[in-house]
Parts: C-alpha cells; structure tokens; sequence
C-alpha cells in the first residue's frame, strides 16, 4: 500500500475498561482497523483524564484506577477513514460505551514497512 501526501487522521478515546464482549473495545477497534485494511493503527494508555462524565481517572499511586484513558490512532486516506466510520458507530452502540471520535487533516510524509 502507497500512502503520501493528504490524508486524515482519526482519533478515538474510549475508557480502559470498555469492552466488546468479553475483549478490550480498543482492542476490538484495532482487530476491525485491521480488517478493513487500514494503513495501520497505534493504541495509548493514558496516567490522567476525564470524559463527559467528569469523573478524573489516574494512574497515582494512592488512587489507583481501572479505567484509564485510552487512545487509537488510525491514519489512512480521506474514503477509508469515512468507511471506517460506520463500523465504529456500530461498536459503540452495540457496546454501550461512552467516548470521543474527532478527525484531522494530517500529510504523510513517509509510510513504510521496515527491511
């Protein structure tokens, strides 16, 4: 696959204990990402945040959390990232979880395997 130039990013935040079934919801948007033949896709774990529901969520020492933000990040052209679109929408209804989904104007400047 040849990915240059223009391109769009999608950014999606999800809870650390989100699931899909019985896996990790980020895990499940990177196994469909796959599928759909995305360029490819990166998942962080977040030390500190808070989402519509206001509650903070950290990694300190003294308050442990089990539900830490979580963030995937998929860059692919314009048409994919539209497609892929839907297909989230369907795991976030089917799984009743909360999150944010934003998009981007990004330029590749180099995509490729390593040797």
């Amino acid at each position: 696959m040849h990915l240059e130039g223009e391109a769009k990013l999608i950014r999606i935040f999800v809870g650390e204990s989100d699931k899909a079934g019985v896996i990790p919801l980020y895990e499940k948007i990177v196994l469909e990402a796959k599928a759909f033949g995305l360029a490819g896709a990166t998942v962080t774990k977040g030390i500190m945040g808070f989402g519509k529901n206001s509650r903070i969520h950290t990694a300190k020492i003294l308050r442990l959390s089990e539900d830490l933000p979580i963030v995937i990040e998929i860059v692919d052209s314009l048409e994919k990232i539209e497609s892929f679109k839907e297909k989230l929408e369907e795991l976030f209804e089917s799984t009743k979880s909360g999150g944010l989904i934003t998009i981007e104007k990004v330029e590749i400047i180099r995509y490729s395997s390593s040797k």
